[in-house]
């Protein structure tokens, strides 16, 4: 079941928190939401969610409008918000079986599904305590089993391991991975590892903006095709002299004397840039080659 972002804008009052962004999340697939603080990853979850309201544009669940069928989008979709809203003076196993009813299971279905959710999520052996009195990280575990608990079609989880340490992290990513084979995952995050580790498809926002839509795959292979260098002057430069560099992908200044070149892969371009600028008596200071990752992507993209 695909969930289809199309169009959407979310306008409140002077701010625009979400200006016209598209894309789609396929089953079987980990669609990875990225952006820095404040981008609108969170108002598009609640959107599709159906907590809020679009200004203009529509999200679809399985080829339905959440604002059109709010009732039938819902059942399909399990959602874990960034801040994990729970009863705290309720037990697991407890508080777990009241969400089952909030969502009109039945009795004999409620039972296993209980049984099957807290041995996924980890939760056998604090099923009878509070809450409360539960880490950080079993209370995301607790969480995700709420939003999975109907097990619905499409899972939405908003920064789910925010505040965990790393041994929690790699348990709630095994989680997610084991339940994302046959379910379609929206995954927001601003950590890169995340990403890499887990998600199938990449959606950077900025601002508001779609900046960003691609396979994980294709991202890495277009960033182990070229090379960058990160030159230093010790005065103003004119940088259009490095336009002569063969299969030069873009020069970019990142500094005030600063510029980071970029080329395709194949023969090393630090002689090239040597050669340039000693030919153009330029004050050339410093040259160190940048490995590019996708956290170097995700900061090109996202820094202005």
């Amino acid at each position: 079941m695909s969930v289809e972002v199309i169009n959407l804008t979310k306008i409140y009052g002077a701010q625009k928190a979400v200006d016209q962004i598209s894309f789609t999340a396929q089953k079987g697939e980990i669609t990875g939401f990225l952006g820095p603080n404040g981008a609108g990853k969170s108002t598009t979850m609640k959107i599709a969610t159906g907590y809020i309201p679009p200004t203009s544009g529509a999200i679809k669940v399985g080829g339905e409008n959440v604002v059109d069928y709010p009732i039938s989008t819902k059942k399909k979709i399990g959602y874990l918000p960034e801040h994990n809203p729970l009863y705290l003076d309720m037990y697991v196993h407890e508080y777990l079986s009241f969400i089952g009813k909030a969502n009109r299971l039945r009795r004999s279905v409620l039972r296993k599904r209980t049984t099957e959710i807290i041995d996924l999520c980890g939760l056998g052996k604090e099923q009878n305590k509070l809450i409360g009195a539960l880490s950080k990280g079993y209370r995301q575990r607790v969480g995700l089993g709420q939003a999975l608990l109907h097990d619905p079609e499409v899972l939405i989880l908003d920064e789910p391991t925010t505040g965990l340490d790393p041994n929690q992290i790699l348990e709630i990513r095994k989680v997610i991975k084991q339940i994302s084979q046959d379910k379609t995952v929206i995954f927001s995050t601003h950590i890169m590892q995340e990403v890499e580790a887990l998600c199938d498809q990449v959606v950077i926002i900025n601002q508001g903006k779609v900046v960003k839509n691609d396979s994980l795959k294709n991202l890495q292979n277009s960033m182990a095709e070229s090379q960058k260098l990160n030159v230093e002057f010790s005065e103003n430069i004119d940088s259009t002299i490095f336009e002569k560099i063969p299969n030069l992908i873009s020069v970019t200044k990142v500094g005030e004397l600063n510029y980071l070149i970029e080329a395709t892969k194949g023969e090393d371009i630090r002689n090239e840039v040597l050669g340039i600028a000693s030919e153009a008596k330029m004050p050339l200071v410093g040259l160190k080659q940048e490995s590019s990752s996708l956290e170097d992507l995700f900061h090109q993209l996202t820094q202005k």
